[in-house]
């Protein structure tokens, strides 16, 4: 049985069995279950490839469980114990996107599946969808802050600092817990902006009827940035799939894929259109690179990863170029495929300049890398030398935002053009009214 909504849309539709509030309810359940077991097991078969499966005491579930919340936008702090002759330092501070993508696309998909069969929903409605999801999904990441923490004892490696060490209570440990404000605040926001870009992005995502008008200049644009990004993704797994059956490290390039694949393909699309990031690395410490990117990093000083650095070791990046230019022109075909008929080719370049510019954007800030650790005991070892690592890399927002915008308006234009002759939604429709209009 169906009811009319206050604003007029249909109803959610009453199934026999379950009362309305029960159903909305489990549906919502379902999202976020579905959402946070994929990211689960992406993560743990990532953190496998890595070896993290035999870190000691047990720590495998924390660190998995500390991984997801990292995904899903919350923090995990690292802390040092290392009694009072000692000094310790530690932060981490980088996104696996692997696990962020694969939760956001499953649970959006399962969010959608009660509406796939409406074009219109009201309001109301969709705001309380919107809110028992986020509900059920702060109840899950408060459950995951319980498992995500543990502590582990370092080694110095150097047999006289160890035993003194040990007799003065001066034994060095890090760890690292959840922070349940920050985890609950931000994670709050992820589940928010995932669930609006899904209605943003998605054709199956039903509107209410105030918000129907928007639908034609926002969402072929905002797909075709969502498309862009996933083919960028498919790209990088091709090739990481050749690099994992032709190298000599297969675990640690499957961990890449399963942990980092976005980031660095994400990146690809940012450095190919013209993007900067800028960055350096002290030595490894456990963030596998492109051994083009690790090499330019590891250069003396803060170093610019462009086109013409990234290029004195390995020239095969000015294809990033042309993969961009190629992927960007059919993004903004498209786009305009998907628009009306009648928009005007400057009003698509004018909407491609700005999607393709906060695409990069949030691309930047999405992709930033910072970790360091640092150990001094006793005078042996200090905060950033033998005992210690660095990695920074922070996106140049400007050169990004500037690139995205000089794009998207060329591929706008030319997708706008060359999409004239391709019929637009509506077109069908409007030339069959024609028709009868004009028979007697």
């Amino acid at each position: 049985m169906r009811g009319p909504a206050p604003d007029g849309s249909p109803g959610p539709v009453r199934r026999h069995g379950a009362p309305p509030a029960v159903l909305a309810w489990a549906q919502a359940l379902g999202a976020a279950v579905a959402g946070i077991v994929t990211m689960l097991v992406v993560a743990a078969l990532g953190l496998w490839a890595a070896g993290a499966a035999d870190l000691p005491g047990g720590a495998f579930p924390s660190v998995v469980a500390a991984t997801v919340l990292v995904a899903a936008g919350g923090s995990v702090g690292l802390y040092g114990d290392v009694g009072d002759l000692a000094q310790a330092d530690a932060a981490l501070d980088v996104v696996p996107l692997s696990v962020t993508l694969a939760g956001a696309l499953v649970t959006a998909a399962v969010f959608l599946l009660p509406l796939r069969h409406r074009a219109v929903a009201g309001t109301r409605e969709l705001l309380a969808r919107i809110a028992r999801t986020a509900v059920c999904w702060l109840v899950l990441l408060l459950l995951l802050t319980l498992a995500a923490r543990h502590s582990f004892r370092i080694s110095v490696g150097n047999g006289l600092a160890e035993q003194l060490g040990a007799e003065l209570g001066a034994t060095p440990t890090l760890g690292f817990r959840a922070d349940v404000p920050a985890t609950l605040g931000f994670g709050l926001l992820w589940v928010l902006a995932l669930l609006v870009l899904t209605f943003v992005v998605s054709r199956r995502a039903p509107l209410s009827s105030r918000l129907l008008h928007f639908q034609d200049s926002v969402r072929p644009p905002a797909f075709a940035m969502l498309m862009t990004l996933l083919g960028y993704v498919v790209i990088g797994l091709v090739a990481g799939i050749v690099e994992l059956c032709t190298n000599g490290h297969p675990a640690q390039t499957l961990a890449v894929i399963l942990l980092g694949l976005p980031n660095l393909a994400w990146m690809a699309l940012g450095i190919g259109t013209g993007g900067a990031w800028v960055g350096h690395v002290d030595k490894a410490i456990g963030l596998p690179l492109p051994p083009a990117l690790a090499e330019a990093l590891r250069a003396d000083g803060q170093r610019t990863l462009d086109l013409g650095s990234l290029s004195r070791y390995d020239g095969r990046v000015w294809y990033l170029v042309a993969v961009a230019a190629v992927v960007l022109l059919v993004a903004a075909f498209t786009a305009a495929v998907r628009s009306p008929a009648r928009r005007p080719a400057w009003r698509h370049a004018v909407e491609m300049a700005v999607a393709v510019a906060l695409t990069l954007l949030v691309v930047g800030l999405l992709t930033r890398i910072s970790a360091h650790y640092g150990l001094s005991l006793i005078g042996l070892g200090d905060l950033g030398g033998d005992l210690g690592g660095k990695i920074t890399l922070d996106p140049q927002l400007l050169r990004l935002v500037g690139v995205g915008l000089a794009w998207g308006l060329v591929t706008g234009f030319v997708g706008s053009v060359s999409a004239r002759r391709v019929r637009h939604p509506g077109e069908v429709r409007e030339a069959d009214e024609a028709r009868e209009a004009q028979e007697p």
